[in-house]
């Protein structure tokens, strides 16, 4: 493409749940007081000083983490337009896809005709479980009856999933792929889960632990998105994580594995390594699904420090022509009732050599403007979002 754009490549990192406080809508989702990381930094004293000085405590009040005069990045917090609070959700909207409706959920179970068909595709001898449950305490619960029977657990969660729960020595996880491809065909028209997730397990009774075999089967989403429009103009996409499977891998040019964090974060020092021109795209899991879903306050609080500790070396891998925006798809407030997402703000942060510093760019109307800011760094245009490039590269 012939746009000479501001930046070469745009880094774009997901703290997956890693919340700002509550939206006015939350009490409507029964979220109400909501705040995911305003309770980590209640919980005890965290260390954030790299985040802090990039004007994590600019967005607004955190104990522990005061706002600094000179922040070395922008800064700002996003609402959430689209009507959900999930992964698939948020990250399509950060893509510039806006949902009107959301993904169905089925906080009691899946209706018997979905789980009939389920049984008839697959020739399984049956499920166990159909309710919404936490992974970790279903194949406690479960466990040694699966062992014993065959039956795969199927359960779900306050987000819109059908996850398949298997050990490992029962059923092999090629199997429980397929049959979660099984399960993704049927899942469509009014049923159209927002994703089927296979979430197989190893270990004896009382001693079973998940693997990092997940694997996650998406909606594909609407073609007019961000990675789309990128690698249609011949730019980059690589994806790190589960970012490839949230698009179904639409407009993704590569796509590197990354099961946890540090892994994650391994992978987009790669992907900075490498002579690329586009978007470099990286979802950190471990906020959510270790410490959020799990109600693990200290473990969130940890997993904080502990991104904070290597976001320099992210940012010394940086080129003088990337820009670095680091934000979240939704919170997931660990000191929260249950077990679920929770509907609150996401941060925004951006730094990079050639960006202005210090720029508060307000609270967004949409997360939809990050990726908007991406495409107009690139000369393209997305159906939704409202760009802040200009706030952020202005006298640079």
């Amino acid at each position: 493409m012939s746009h000479k754009s501001t930046f070469d490549r745009v880094v774009l990192i997901i703290l997956d749940s890693v919340g700002v406080g509550e939206m006015p809508d939350a009490a409507a989702w029964g979220d109400a007081g909501a705040d995911t990381l305003g309770h980590v930094c209640e919980s005890r004293m965290v260390r954030l000083p790299n985040l802090q000085s990039l004007g994590l405590g600019n967005v607004r009040t955190l104990e522990g983490v005061p706002p600094v005069e000179q922040p070395r990045g922008s800064y700002g917090r996003c609402a959430m337009r689209s009507n959900g609070k999930d992964t698939t959700t948020g990250h399509w909207e950060l893509a510039g896809i806006i949902l009107e409706q959301a993904f169905p959920t089925y906080p009691r179970g899946f209706p018997p005709e979905v789980l009939e068909r389920f049984v008839v595709a697959t020739g399984v001898p049956g499920v166990l479980g159909n309710v919404a449950a936490s992974g970790t305490e279903i194949i406690k619960e479960l466990g040694a009856q699966h062992v014993q029977t065959g039956k795969p657990i199927v359960y779900t969660s306050a987000d819109s999933v059908f996850q398949i729960a298997a050990h490992e020595e029962v059923i092999p996880v090629a199997r429980l792929y397929e049959m979660c491809e099984a399960a993704r065909e049927i899942l469509r028209g009014e049923h159209e889960v927002g994703r089927v997730i296979a979430r197989p397990f190893i270990g004896a009774p009382d001693q079973f632990t998940r693997t990092e075999n997940r694997h996650d089967y998406a909606v594909p989403p609407p073609r007019e998105n961000l990675l789309v429009a990128l690698s249609e103009q011949g730019l980059d996409v690589v994806c790190i994580g589960k970012i490839a499977s949230i698009y179904d891998s639409q407009g993704v040019t590569v796509d590197l594995t990354a099961k946890n964090n540090d892994q994650s974060i391994d992978q987009t020092l790669r992907a900075l390594r490498d002579d690329t021109r586009g978007l470099i795209f990286s979802n950190l899991v471990d906020f959510d699904m270790l410490f959020g879903h799990r109600r693990d306050v200290e473990g969130y609080a940890r997993a904080l420090e502990h991104f904070d500790e290597r976001l320099p070396e992210i940012e010394a891998a940086l080129r003088d022509d990337d820009l670095l925006i680091i934000t979240a798809d939704h919170g997931n407030d660990p000191t929260y009732r249950g077990t679920d997402h929770t509907r609150e703000y996401v941060p925004l942060l951006v730094c990079g050599k050639q960006a202005r510093a210090g720029v508060n760019l307000g609270t967004r109307q949409s997360l939809a403007d990050i990726g908007q800011t991406v495409a107009d760094n690139f000369g393209l245009q997305l159906a939704a979002g409202e760009s802040f490039l200009t706030a952020v590269t202005s006298g640079t």
